[in-house]
């Protein structure tokens, strides 16, 4: 186990390092003058020499380059010089201080995402850090509804094998693979938001967290993830009662389920302690692929329904050229989706004794 997860963990700070070097290079190359972005419109020469000396734009692309990976590195180096971009300001990294040799000081820090060029200078992990809840919020709730319902239906429809009922939920499940999350998200909100709306009490646009008429008190607002999680949760579900149904059929064929019967065991006793079990393991690497997707396929979800989440930011942050809130963004994607992975890659190993971490 522990050579498993170390060999998981040295892949994970590769990739990490390619999709840092990516992105880096992918935005760098964007139009536009970062200083020029940071101070608005009333900004003089002056001023943008200055913001370009202290964020380092004004450096080579591969000095920029060095100093991004050092402000995402927990272990970094900083210069003890304060007119260089890699001194140890306080109000930029929260570091633990190892030792100092020379100009030089080696530290033990958080990952500096840097700040955000539209929220005036507000720290990019605090951007974050207000939305990614709501986002994992609305994915938990989404992938709860596609787990419970499409492990429902995916065992009726493979129980109901080729009668009326199976061929119903296929073609309901197909639609909702085809369907795009963002067509959904329309005809939800205008269907259960606005037409229904004296039935269902929903409304079309909402957050988990909103402010009271006298915009005094923040309330919870549980109503709001009704809608988007359902959203959010159908080509999950279409997927999940495909595997299902597919998984089970194959198990319900296996030699050792033909002798749970000559046993004498009920069907009933052979679907819930041996075949739904064995049949689980494709669809929890499904659930964990899609759960991990999310994260990042939220964003057309979230902005049509007006969910205050990481995917909404994402979209304000495009539009307004916010890059170190972008690249931020998807690093943290990028580093949920490889944990979520190693964890279900541990959960796969457990389902099935069959499978060995190595």
């Amino acid at each position: 186990m522990l050579t498993y997860l170390l060999n998981k963990i040295f892949y994970a700070i590769l990739t990490l390092i390619g999709v840092v070097t990516v992105i880096f290079l992918l935005f760098t190359v964007l139009p536009g003058d970062p200083a020029k972005m940071m101070l608005g419109q009333n900004q003089t020469a002056e001023q943008v020499e200055a913001i370009k000396k202290k964020y380092g734009f004004d450096k080579p692309l591969t000095t920029q380059y060095l100093y991004y990976i050092n402000d995402l590195s927990p272990l970094s180096f900083h210069s003890t010089n304060l007119e260089d971009y890699t001194y140890l300001e306080n109000d930029k990294y929260s570091a633990l201080k190892l030792f100092t040799i020379g100009n030089t000081s080696t530290v033990i820090k958080l990952p500096y995402l840097r700040n955000s060029f539209a929220k005036q200078g507000k720290k990019v992990s605090e951007v974050i850090g207000d939305t990614l809840p709501n986002t994992f919020v609305l994915a938990v709730s989404a992938i709860v509804i596609a787990m419970i319902l499409g492990l429902i239906f995916g065992v009726i429809s493979a129980l109901k094998k080729d009668t009326w009922i199976d061929k119903a939920i296929q073609i309901l499940s197909t639609l909702g693979m085809s369907v795009p999350s963002f067509f959904s998200a329309i005809l939800f909100a205008w269907l259960f938001g606005f037409v229904l709306h004296n039935y269902t009490n929903l409304e079309m646009t909402g957050s988990l967290y909103e402010l009271d008429d006298f915009g005094e008190t923040v309330n919870i607002k549980w109503k709001n993830l009704i809608l988007p999680a359902i959203v959010l949760g159908i080509r999950p579900l279409a997927v999940i009662i495909q595997l299902m149904r597919n998984s089970l059929l194959e198990v319900m064929s296996q030699d050792y389920i033909r002798t749970a019967r000559a046993k004498g065991l009920s069907e009933f006793q052979i679907i819930k302690n041996h075949a739904i079990k064995n049949a689980l393991n494709p669809v929890v690497t499904a659930i964990s692929g899609w759960f991990a997707s999310m994260l990042a396929g939220a964003v057309f979800v979230e902005y049509i329904f007006g969910w205050n989440g990481l995917g909404k930011e994402i979209v304000n942050a495009l539009n307004t050229l916010d890059l170190p809130v972008i690249m931020g963004a998807v690093l943290v994607i990028a580093t949920l989706f490889i944990l979520i992975n190693i964890l279900v890659d541990i959960i796969y190993a457990i389902l099935d004794p069959r499978v060995k971490l190595s």
